[in-house]
């Protein structure tokens, strides 16, 4: 037998002995208090028995059914004996406010043996709540630690008593009702104290000092993890925790399962024999989050264009900024009531971004082009040739001039080793570009396309 279940048989045991006590000498001297102790004791051996049998279900292992234990049995049990607490209150205090409006109370006999049992009772209720409460603080019992609350209530309640029978000794018979009376409000607050904290349990309320802990321990893990969420509960004295972390989007898997295996570890240490549930993320890169935003802007009904989205990480969150096209015949108002429509949306489709500024753009309308005759444009094209040989040692693979309203406008397509970086790819382009307008302000636009 565990030594759980040793402890609340001992309970069982006692509790027999008090109620035959308390009742008796109750009886043989009219005292409502020793009564209502004695109903109390009642309640003590129906909890005890609901303990002795609940620390049995509790300490069985987990099975298929029961996949997280049957640790809740325990605050099953100790809301029973709550319920059963309250019952035996309301009764110990009718009794008592009836006896104390009564104009002709019946006599208390307090003789010197009934303060004996008084003595003999209060060493018991001593024994029995140091001894629980030593078992329940050993094995994180929630029934055990409600039947030394239970049994601490009795003892102040056997204390009333007391002064009760010595109040009725001395001539005040009403002393011993108002001990009764003592007795039921001490009940009945234990009672509420042991149904909040059972029900908290059951409805799996979050320990606040748990989560405390096992967050300043992931905290403390070197080199340190993004912690996403921390959910826990507790079940006889046992606590469940689930945890998501974040590792970066390069890891290999050996490394995700090592940062997890930390965790693990880390809440353990904090919180002896918790059983620990860690989920690993990929932590999500910069441009992801830019390519949600711009379908997001997208979205919006009479955004034509959105460009130069750009994602800033800070401690904070991400602040993002782009630009937005619109319609030209919009005004200012209903232009900048489209950008905010924007802006909520996107802080709603991609929560980790804080700020969203935009700058809004006129959309151009199509524009007629006319294609130049060779000779009008021949010293442009060699100028563009020239150029484009000095910065990428080849020709052209298309060059091309158009007429716009806009001016003069040269297409152009350049031939770049496939394996090239994207970035320099663009820096490269973005020379011609600037070389072209630098040594022929004539052409109004140049447009570089890249290829492999």
């Amino acid at each position: 037998m565990s030594p759980q279940r040793r402890t609340a048989l001992a309970s069982v045991f006692a509790a027999c002995a008090l109620i035959a006590l308390k009742l008796a000498t109750g009886l043989e001297t009219h005292s409502l208090g020793l009564v209502s102790e004695a109903i109390h004791s009642g309640t003590d051996l129906i909890a005890a028995l609901l303990t002795f049998f609940a620390v049995g279900v509790a300490v069985r292992p987990a099975d298929p059914g029961h996949q997280y234990g049957h640790g809740k049995a325990e605050h099953l049990a100790a809301l029973a004996e709550a319920a059963f607490l309250v019952l035996a209150s309301l009764y110990i205090a009718v009794r008592a406010v009836l006896r104390l409006g009564s104009s002709n109370p019946q006599p208390v006999h307090a003789a010197w043996w009934a303060l004996l049992v008084i003595g003999v009772v209060i060493l018991v209720d001593v024994g029995r709540t140091t001894a629980s409460a030593r078992t329940a603080r050993r094995y994180h019992s929630a029934a055990l630690a409600s039947n030394a609350l239970h049994f601490a209530s009795d003892l102040a309640g056997s204390f009333a008593v007391l002064a009760g029978l010595l109040l009725a000794r001395g001539g005040h018979p009403k002393g011993d009702a108002v001990a009764a009376l003592f007795v039921a409000l001490l009940v009945l607050a234990a009672a509420g104290r042991l149904m909040r904290r059972n029900v908290d349990v059951l409805m799996d309320r979050a320990p606040a000092d748990a989560a405390a802990a096992a967050r300043q321990a992931i905290a403390a893990i070197t080199p340190p993890v993004d912690l996403r969420r921390l959910r826990m509960r507790q079940a006889a004295g046992r606590h469940f925790a689930d945890v998501v972390i974040g590792v970066s989007a390069d890891s290999g898997i050996r490394q995700g399962h090592a940062a997890a295996d930390a965790v693990e570890r880390a809440v353990q240490a904090a919180l002896p024999e918790a059983d620990v549930v860690v989920h690993v993320e990929p932590e999500e890169a910069v441009g992801a989050v830019r390519e949600r935003a711009h379908a997001a802007a997208l979205g919006v009904p009479r955004v034509r264009e959105v460009h130069n989205v750009t994602a800033v990480e800070l401690e904070s969150g991400t602040e993002l900024s782009l630009h937005l096209k619109l319609p030209a015949d919009l005004s200012l108002v209903e232009a900048h009531a489209i950008a905010e429509e924007v802006e909520h949306t996107i802080r709603d489709e991609v929560p980790e971004v804080v700020s969203v500024q935009t700058h809004l753009e006129p959309l151009t309308e199509a524009a007629e082009g006319t294609s130049p005759p060779a000779w009008d444009v021949r010293i442009d094209r060699e100028l563009v040739a020239r150029i484009v040989l000095e910065e990428t040692d080849t020709m052209p693979r298309e060059l091309r001039f158009l007429h716009t309203d806009e001016g003069l406008v040269a297409y152009l397509t350049l031939r770049v080793d496939g394996s090239t970086p994207l970035a320099e790819a663009h820096a490269r382009a973005s020379r011609i570009e600037e070389r072209i307008r630098r040594e022929r302000p004539e052409i109004g636009d140049v447009i570089v396309h890249t290829e492999p």
